[in-house]
């Protein structure tokens, strides 16, 4: 459906370069990357707001880079909404009926459905300043589809909501891909939101993309040290590999498959860490004793950092597992993963 073909872009000192991905139809796609990493310069540059230097865009067999954008069948939703204030709800979203070649009744029927799909309806009348953060979304949603679009692109969608209607909203983006034939590309530099939206992405750093593919093998799989750190790995260590064997500061891990004798990078998920007040019989090849150095809350789970010999590793354990097995800093504690859940690159 969308083929980028090595992109090139120059905005004074910001680049973007070599960017090549594909997007089936209907497909949901995430672009993802910290802040800066050029996800929005992308997605302005496939809706026609922004020229590139070298390469090409096509919509399935139609190349548009050069195409101006009301030709491209493409609409933008941006973090910010960009509605008409003196315009009221109704009005914003038909406002995107006079670049449409739909007849006019025809355009009127959707408008309707936009208003029963979004959960609009009673709003009508009502002016942006008026609305809530999610209900001005769902205003800007229904305006940049109203006009039938090929293609939805969506820039950080959710950044302005508060915890609640992110996850309400959540819900309505899966529903929309469920009942129109838009395929949706949404920016992101939360990595939770891509897990619990996309089927699959790309993870974009200062101008390149790192790592395309299904948000499981981003996730489980990570191709770099940056993709590693975006992903939420947190144990990531230099490492002397030497058969089944890599050494961080004489600590030596089990890999479980033999590696070319060098210097790369192995990466965890603290998920994949067990803790254990006492030593366990576990088919676990890799236990080591430590001491805990740091406990973090964050919220629902705990991270808990311990210090084995001179590298720190961090697990994640529930309220429960904290009170059960007594964990406080400065406890002596065992740790055990599989060497299954040791990634290496």
């Amino acid at each position: 459906m969308i083929s980028v073909e090595n992109l090139h872009i120059d905005l004074g000192e910001f680049h973007l370069r070599d960017i090549t991905f594909e997007v089936e139809e209907n497909e949901f796609f995430i672009i993802m990357g910290p802040s800066g990493s050029g996800k929005t310069i992308l997605l302005e540059t496939i809706a026609g707001l922004i020229q590139p230097k070298t390469g090409r865009i096509k919509i399935g067999a139609e190349e548009i880079t050069h195409l101006p954008p009301e030709k491209r069948g493409i609409s933008i939703v941006y973090q910010d909404y960009a509605l008409f204030p003196h315009l009221t709800v109704v009005e914003n979203i038909r406002y995107g009926l006079h670049f449409s070649k739909e007849n006019k009744a025809a355009g009127e029927n959707h408008l309707r459905e936009l208003l029963t799909l979004l959960n609009l309806e009673g709003l009508e009348r009502r002016y942006p300043e008026t609305l809530s953060g999610g209900e001005q979304q769902r205003v800007a949603m229904a305006r940049a589809l109203v006009v039938n679009p090929k293609i939805l692109l969506l820039d950080e969608p959710l950044s302005a909501l508060d915890p609640r209607l992110r996850e309400e909203f959540r819900l309505l983006l899966k529903q929309l891909q469920q009942n129109t034939t838009a395929t949706i590309l949404m920016v992101t530099h939360d990595f939770s939101e891509a897990l619990a939206l996309g089927g699959r992405g790309a993870v974009m750093n200062d101008g390149r993309i790192e790592q395309t593919g299904s948000m499981e093998d981003i996730f489980q799989r990570p191709v770099s040290t940056m993709v590693s750190n975006f992903v939420g790995m947190k144990n990531l260590f230099a490492v002397t590999l030497k058969n089944e064997t890599a050494t961080i500061e004489g600590l030596q891990i089990q890999l479980g498959h033999s590696y070319r004798d060098g210097h790369r990078f192995i990466a965890i998920r603290p998920e994949d860490i067990v803790l254990s007040a006492e030593q366990l019989q576990s088919s676990m090849r890799n236990s080591f004793s430590g001491q805990i150095v740091r406990i973090i809350s964050q919220g629902f789970y705990y991270e808990i950092h311990i210090e084995v010999n001179k590298t720190s590793f961090c697990a994640l354990v529930t309220k429960g597992a904290l009170v059960e097995m007594e964990l406080q800093e400065g406890k002596e504690i065992f740790l055990f993963f599989k060497s299954t859940a040791i990634h290496t690159f």
